[in-house]
């Protein structure tokens, strides 16, 4: 390996060739477009030296070495690929175990749950609030046995398992730790993420069970309860994917994302637990938009921030504390119901991003998902557009392989003084959650995606078959969709009527009030989740004790 002390500095441009340059460049005709970053961030026809002032060591480094800019091992994807991790879950849990086995029979390395809206609000499937909605977006998970199903067959301690849900996000994972235990798997065995970003729904996503100080605290109770009993488990993915996908730009996601994680952190740190304990089993989850060079370069400065935080700001001596590790989704947002195919092409280039900018597992997004949930010749087309980057195109040989370019270092370094100017912002104004709900975060990116939407609308930003190339045709009446039966919705109320008298009624209100005692008193919280979803409580009965005990969330008005 090369001395990095024998690095020259860098090459100085001559003046005059710099000077015929600009010359003609005055001179040339530029094409009529706009020239910035998909964020709106206006962008240089070329980059020099003169534009990066970038110390080796001190911001880039080598891969698995602080500040981890170039990656969070030293082998990369030469050691072991990306997880290959689709988003799936529709109608009931059955119907999604047979989708989850056809994903692994097709080479998917993880899995990734997604649940309709009613578990996502903390609501069964045969709430009121419920109807039309289950089963329609994700699949309905309501009590321990419908988590029982949807793993089937699934031996849940060779497979790691995504779930992407906040609000009620410790009382799925109860279910799940329970499902594990039922199976003869001991917690410590299990491997997965929870997403349980509860702040983001509050800037981004809005979907949200108790107010922010009481769903902060089921955090920390989660990560406390973990640490111990299932060390293997990332108890938060702090997510940008859904303050991108309301509208934010890179740099918002970047800076809101990582100011929420220290949020957590100091959550954590408040409640007495050793940031060393917790800190390894966070993870994050990032948008991967359409502006190739502007994602990787987020991705590179999410790992350069947080490595610099953890270590400086925060006391963290474990290097593990220090290395941001996330999953990767492509944009949802920029897929188009227009000539759907095109999204293919998308997702490829999104991904391609993703993987260059360091990701440690991805979704690749289907091009029918405007339209529908994805069919399994849509998502197996995602899968596979994966496999051939990771197979076929060679990227996976080099770590960082575009550190060193004056543009990628110069968007590198600009990403990371936004952030942090953010950071002060939000600081200045008192912390994450006075900022939720004075509503400040909520505005900042009301106000981004208005302006991206109106470059949109005006062509100053062309979308292929939306503003542009544009077919004077009805869109695609030949791709197949893939819809949900109502029945399924019967069927779920059937169950979940069925279990409510098969179980133990005693047990299960016993369970309920020990979680009740728990949340005036200070126990922990997922301790009694576990213990209700082995009584077989519903999702909507623990809710809605929560509820009752912590109060319901009324969201400032930000226009």
């Amino acid at each position: 390996m090369k001395d990095s002390r024998a690095a020259a500095a860098p090459p100085v441009v001559p003046v005059d060739a710099k000077a015929r340059w600009s010359a003609a460049m005055e001179k040339a005709r530029l094409r009529d477009a706009e020239f910035t970053t998909v964020s709106g961030v206006p962008l240089e026809p070329v980059y020099g030296p003169d534009d990066v002032a970038t110390d080796f060591e001190r911001d880039l480094g080598w891969p698995g070495e602080f500040p981890f800019t170039r990656g969070v091992h030293a082998s990369m994807y030469r050691g072991r690929l990306w997880t290959m991790r689709q988003f799936a879950g529709f109608g009931t849990a059955s119907q999604t175990n047979e989708r989850f086995k056809f994903l692994l029979d097709h080479g998917q390395t993880g899995l990734s749950v997604a649940f309709d809206f009613p578990t996502l609000m903390g609501y069964d499937s045969d709430h009121a609030h419920s109807i039309g909605e289950v089963g329609q977006v994700g699949v309905a998970i309501s009590s321990l046995e419908d988590m029982e199903t949807l793993m089937g067959g699934i031996p849940m301690d060779r497979v790691s398992t995504s779930m992407t849900i906040n609000g009620p996000a410790p009382i799925l994972l109860a279910f799940y730790i329970a499902c594990g235990e039922k199976q003869g798997v001991d917690p410590t065995k299990l491997r997965g993420t929870v997403q349980n970003d509860i702040l983001k729904e509050f800037q981004a996503q809005h979907a949200w069970l108790v107010p922010p100080d009481p769903a902060l605290r089921m955090i920390t109770d989660t990560m406390a309860y973990c640490s111990e009993h299932v060390p293997q488990w990332n108890t938060i993915s702090i997510s940008g994917y859904h303050i991108r996908e309301a509208g934010s730009t890179a740099a918002q996601e970047l800076a809101f994302t990582l100011a929420n994680g220290m949020e957590y952190v100091r959550r954590g740190v408040a409640a007495g637990m050793d940031v060393d304990t917790f800190a390894p089993r966070l993870s994050f989850f990032f948008d991967s938009h359409l502006d190739f060079f502007e994602e990787i370069c987020k991705f590179r400065a999410a790992r350069r921030i947080w490595a610099r935080k953890m270590r400086d700001v925060y006391g963290a001596e474990d290097p593990r504390s220090w290395m941001i590790r996330f999953h990767t989704q492509t944009a949802g947002v920029t897929l188009t119901a227009q000539q759907p195919e095109n999204n293919i092409v998308r997702t490829a280039l999104e991904a391609l991003a993703a993987v260059i900018g360091g990701t440690q597992s991805l979704h690749t997004n289907s091009m029918d998902e405007t339209l529908s949930l994805p069919t399994e010749k849509a998502v197996k087309i995602a899968l596979r557009t994966q496999q051939v980057l990771a197979e076929e195109s060679e990227v996976a040989h080099v770590a960082d392989p575009l550190a060193g370019s004056y543009f990628i270092e110069a968007q590198t370094n600009r990403l990371e003084r936004d952030a942090e100017a953010y950071f002060g912002e939000i600081d200045r104004r008192g912390g994450v959650v006075p900022c939720i709900e004075a509503g400040y975060i909520q505005r900042e990116i009301h106000r981004s995606a208005v302006e991206y939407q109106r470059a949109v609308e005006r062509g100053r930003k062309r979308v292929v078959g939306v503003n542009c190339y544009v077919e004077d045709r009805e869109a695609h009446p030949d791709i197949e969709l893939h819809r949900i039966d109502p029945a399924v919705e019967k069927e779920q109320g059937a169950r979940l009527a069925s279990l409510r008298q098969r179980r133990d009624g005693n047990r299960a209100q016993s369970a309920l009030d020990d979680v009740r005692e728990a949340c005036r008193d200070g126990g922990n919280l997922l301790e009694r989740f576990i213990a209700a979803a082995h009584a077989y409580c519903t999702l909507g009965e623990i809710g809605a004790v929560l509820r009752e005990e912590f109060g319901e969330y009324v969201e400032p008005k930000i226009l």
